[in-house]
């Protein structure tokens, strides 16, 4: 509270003195422009550019240090999430920090307002000359010609030298959006006629409803009682979630469940959720319908995340958690099924975003990221590459369980699917919750693909779950999806009801998942077979064990309650 108060009272504040002269460092630059932007222009000098900064965290190792503590089921601590004020008490930044920047800022005559409750994020707008002359840059226009997309941005800035562990990054500048935007991970989608089966447990490659999911991992289908667990489901790029087609989707396929289920709205950056007439997004349609349709009766709110961006190059992904991190009772399961490559953001804006996630795993949200539809090819499948594309920003090393997908083998047994995807990231480093399994299927690789892949990454996906042919409603009428789009919803229903349990039982919830779900592997179907081709190769195999296409393999429910302690 000490630091929100500093930064609210000392950096809301305008100096008028002529600036000092400071000795500046490069503090973050890239050699070329990346995804095919050119410079066009220079940026107009008296334009405004909107940057944020992120100020140094208090304690972000204590903080990672306690997010292991409360997430390894081996701990003392295991399950002793905190809270709203003691998450924030590690990433607020110090006195020092405060008083440095706000020197800095005021010798500029710039006015900051903080962005989030702990004060470590700011806000600035000032014109494009005055952020040449402070951070030496030259912020141009650049263009990317097939999209015709523009960007400001420079290829290089500094910062003061007496501000270097102080200031963690300033954006946007040196990292360039995706000019097809961001993702939705939805591999592929083909109209269906109304007259297909209905809610039918025998599983079929010709449609997936919930029943065949309910089959498969042995979820049940007992609707929830303890309305403390809930599930949220992230919504961008204008995807919206109609109430209509939930409703017909549980008259279909969840005739148990009653048909006036209905999922809670928030929106932020200007996010909206309107209902009318072909404003179905087949995206949000199927993240609601299967969190609604496998967690049953577990309250679910979909979060419509709108194009007014406070986050600048992270295109909401920050906003969202920042967003839940101000709340005092965030949801304990959040799923995403949007993505791109780690390649669109640079590292030390990637670590910002991850210090974010791991404060809200400390409080116990479970984040849960589709892995990418594009093998080792990236986020979507058909991209150009000679080496492997890990995908963004579920690369996070500790803090988000990546979900990849399968698909039916005969009728009840499961292969990888195709599409998944998964690899190594070049920022970060294997954890150690996952180093053994890494390590095991690394030796089982060999030498193939040598030299396409970073050996010591972080490894993704962590599991699976089925993710070609599920059934859904879109506008009144049943369609077939692919994607692991598909498979982070049904998993993250399956994490929601766990909670259930455990908060009916005086528990804690799950929270960060991963330590938990390394140490129980025998609680995951094994998927052997199969791989993720791209980059012109075959892509990693599926093999005994985990492996970089289905991860620990599909969930097992009885397993995964017996390895929780509930039976």
């Amino acid at each position: 509270m000490v630091s929100k108060l500093l930064v609210l009272s000392a950096l809301c504040s305008l100096a008028v003195s002529k600036p000092h002269t400071r000795s500046l460092a490069v503090h973050e630059a890239v050699a070329t422009t990346p995804r095919g932007y050119v410079r066009t222009a220079p940026a107009a000098s008296d334009s405004t550019i909107k940057l944020r900064i992120a100020l140094a965290p208090k304690d972000i190792d204590g903080l990672i240090t306690t997010l292991y503590d409360v997430s390894d089921p081996k701990s003392n601590l295991y399950g002793a999430h905190l809270s709203k004020e003691e998450a924030e008490a590690f990433v607020s930044p110090t006195s020092e920090t405060v008083e440095k920047v706000n020197e800095w800022l005021k010798e500029n005559g710039v006015t900051a307002t903080p962005l989030t409750d702990a004060g470590d994020w700011l806000s600035v707008q000032i014109p494009v000359s005055k952020a040449n002359e402070m951070l030496n840059a030259d912020f141009s226009v650049f263009t990317h010609p097939t999209t015709n997309k523009q960007v400001v941005r420079t290829l290089t800035y500094s910062i003061p030298d007496t501000l270097k562990g102080h200031i963690d990054v300033i954006h946007p500048t040196v990292s360039f959006p995706n000019p097809k935007g961001r993702h939705p991970v939805v591999h592929s989608v083909s109209t269906n006629n109304d007259t297909r089966r209905a809610a039918d447990a025998t599983c079929s490659s010709s449609g997936i409803t919930p029943a065949c999911v309910q089959s498969l991992y042995g979820v049940p289908a007992t609707i929830a009682k303890n309305s403390k667990s809930q599930l949220a489901v992230s919504g961008f790029i204008e995807q919206f979630a109609q109430q209509k087609d939930l409703t017909t989707f549980l008259q279909k396929f969840r005739t148990d469940l009653p048909s006036t289920t209905a999922f809670t709205l928030q929106t932020l950056d200007g996010g909206q959720n309107p209902q009318g007439n072909n404003e179905a997004g087949v995206e949000a349609n199927l993240d609601i319908q299967y969190t609604v349709g496998i967690a049953s009766g577990i309250p679910t709110t979909f979060i419509s995340v709108g194009e007014n961006f406070q986050d600048g190059d992270l295109d909401g992904f920050l906003d969202i958690i920042n967003f839940l991190l101000n709340e005092s009772s965030p949801p304990q399961v959040l799923t995403t099924s949007y993505g791109d490559d780690e390649t669109d953001v640079s590292r030390a804006l990637t670590n910002t975003l991850c210090n974010a996630y791991a404060q809200l795993g400390a409080r116990g949200v479970s984040i849960l990221f589709a892995s990418g539809d594009g093998g080792v090819g990236g986020g979507q499948s058909g991209e150009s590459c000679t080496t492997f594309i890990p995908t963004f920003p579920n690369n996070c090393p500790l803090y988000v369980t990546n979900v990849g997908a399968t698909q039916l083998s005969g009728t009840s047994s499961e292969t990888s699917a195709g599409f998944s995807s998964g690899g190594f990231s070049n920022f970060f480093g294997i954890p150690a919750y996952q180093a053994s399994a890494v390590q095991s299927f690394l030796t089982t690789l060999g030498s193939t693909d040598s030299g396409k892949f970073n050996r010591s990454g972080r490894a993704i996906p962590d599991v699976a779950a089925i993710g070609t042919n599920l059934e859904i409603v879109v506008n009144g009428r049943t369609e077939l999806v692919d994607g692991t789009s598909c498979s982070s919803p049904i998993f993250a229903g399956i994490v929601a009801l766990l909670n259930d349990e455990l908060l009916a039982a005086g528990k804690s919830p799950l929270g960060f998942l991963n330590p938990f779900l390394y140490a129980n592997p025998g609680a995951f179907n094994d998927i052997t077979t199969g791989s993720n081709p791209g980059c012109n190769t075959n892509g990693f195999p599926a093999v005994k064990g985990w492996d970089p296409v289905t991860g620990l393999g599909t969930p097992n429910f009885a397993g995964l309650r017996k390895a929780a302690g509930l039976s």
